[in-house]
Parts: structure tokens; C-alpha cells; sequence
């Protein structure tokens, strides 16, 4: 009670069989093993592009102090050249 049988399943299989013929179900499964395929290669390629890469960016990080000193700096200089 409540599972399915064999014999329930394989009336299912013929009724489908019969509704979209045997041409179309091969054609389904070969398009559904296709993008099985493809979505398995992208993922693959995108783990590899991962690891590829070594930084999300072209700078090195830097603490919040050390860019409050490169800041004082810029300013200095820039206030030196205008006077100069």
C-alpha cells in the first residue's frame, strides 16, 4: 500500500511510449544527456578558473592605518607642490 509496483510502472512506461513515440523519447534523452554533459564540463571549468587565480584584485590589502599614512602623504606632497 502507498509504493508502486513493477506492473504500475510499466503501464506508465507503455502509455508514455505510445503518447510521444520511441523517435521522441530518444531525442529527449539524448538532449537531456547533453546538457548533463555540458553543465558538468562548465562546472568543471569554472573549479579550474578558481584555482587558477591567486587574487580577486591588482593590489596588495592594506590596514585601515596604512592608507590614512599613504593618504597624509599625498596630501603633503600635493600641498608641497602647489606651493613650490
Amino acid at each position: 500500500m502507498g509504493g508502486i509496483s513493477i506492473w504500475q510502472l510499466l503501464i506508465i512506461a507503455v502509455i508514455v511510449v505510445l503518447l510521444f513515440g520511441t523517435k521522441k523519447l530518444r531525442g529527449i534523452g539524448g538532449d537531456l544527456g547533453s546538457a548533463v554533459k555540458g553543465f558538468k564540463k562548465a562546472m568543471s571549468e569554472e573549479d579550474t578558473a578558481k584555482k587558477t587565480e591567486s587574487k580577486d584584485a591588482d593590489f596588495e590589502a592594506k590596514s585601515l592605518d596604512q592608507n590614512k599614512a599613504d593618504a597624509s602623504v599625498e596630501t603633503d606632497a600635493k600641498k608641497e607642490k602647489e606651493q613650490g
